[in-house]
């Protein structure tokens, strides 16, 4: 891949894509997809490992869309909202949230976009 090429692989992997994760409940594990990637998934065993996986998938998209001459559509929400907000809650979820999240072995914002993600359809 040349310079030119990996400048743009580079703003594309910086820019910040909307991923969904969801429990696999027939295999276990978990899936990842970044929707504004059409066909970009990814899955793995763990949280963790799934956002691992994801990332190299979405890496792989578009190295895959840049050679190939696809277009490749920016996320939506970049746009439109920052991807943060503020979130006031009992200590007693905040403490069942982190503890969740350290025995999955990831931060609690992850645990809580999973948690998210799951129980929301984006249509």
């Amino acid at each position: 891949m040349d310079k030119k090429m990996l400048k743009r692989l580079e703003k594309y992997m910086n820019l910040n894509y909307r991923i969904e994760l969801i429990e696999d409940s027939y295999e276990g594990g978990y899936v990842i997809s970044y929707p504004d990637l059409r066909g970009c998934l990814s899955c793995g065993e763990t949280l963790e490992a799934a956002i691992e996986n994801g990332k190299d998938a979405k890496k792989q998209w578009l190295i895959a869309a840049i050679e190939d001459g696809v277009s490749i559509p920016e996320p939506l929400e970049d746009c439109e909202y920052s991807g943060q907000f503020r979130l006031r809650m009992p200590k007693s979820l905040h403490k069942y949230l982190a503890d969740r999240a350290r025995a999955e072995g990831i931060s609690m914002n992850q645990y809580c976009i999973y948690l998210l993600s799951k129980n929301t359809k984006l249509e």
